[in-house]
């Protein structure tokens, strides 16, 4: 006996963003907002992230933008790093994770934080005009406004998601309620992780089809 079930990897693909069409209420979004917030879906088959979506205006824009010009995109995990896919990145730009770099544990101890927040400290001149993506710890995000507040380097967008039951909901409102002027993209609650953060940075990366 075989399982039926469609075997056919571009009828897939078509069949899952029509169902998103039909069941996700992306009627209220800009255009380019709806785009990537399809894709999010899509990242996590979870048509009620449209419900928890926040974001500035302009943060879309400003980010593909940033990445024609060559920004590069930094990650707080190697997840998030890992996810980008690289054909789609306008101008093979950089995917920079250095949470594994050695300094990192030292530093960590050093600001009374975690690994994850200490790496953000190693980005250094990297940060003004960057896309950010933190799609992990809430600490990473939590540490990222911290040191904008004591710079005049301001990333180009943040997207924000990072997942979990400590501190990841405060993170997101902390960001969304920032008064830097960041633009920014964040799913509000518990709810968030690498593949959604990857959808999101992946539709950024590539034009509206």
């Amino acid at each position: 006996m075989t399982q039926d079930y469609i075997k056919d990897g571009a009828e897939i693909y078509r069949q899952s963003f029509a169902t998103i069409r039909r069941e996700a209420d992306l009627s209220g979004l800009p255009d380019d907002i709806a785009y990537v917030a399809a894709r999010m879906v899509h990242a996590c088959g979870q048509i009620d992230l449209v419900d928890d979506l926040a974001y500035s205006p302009d943060v879309v824009r400003r980010a593909r933008a940033a990445l024609q010009a060559g920004a590069p995109i930094l990650c707080d995990a190697h997840m998030v790093a890992s996810g980008v896919t690289r054909t789609r990145l306008p101008a093979d730009n950089e995917v920079i994770c250095l949470l594994r770099d050695e300094r990192v544990p030292a530093l960590a101890r050093q600001i009374g934080n975690t690994r994850s927040a200490a790496a953000l400290d190693l980005w250094g001149d990297r940060l003004d005009g960057a896309v950010v993506a933190i799609g992990n710890a809430p600490t990473a995000l939590f540490h990222l406004l911290d040191l904008l507040e004591q710079t005049s380097a301001r990333p180009a967008a943040v997207v924000g998601i990072p997942v979990g039951f400590i501190g990841a909901a405060e993170s997101k409102v902390a960001l969304a309620d920032n008064t830097l002027g960041l633009d920014y993209l964040v799913v509000h609650g518990r709810r968030g992780g690498s593949a959604i953060t990857c959808g999101a940075l992946n539709a950024i990366a590539s034009e509206v089809e």
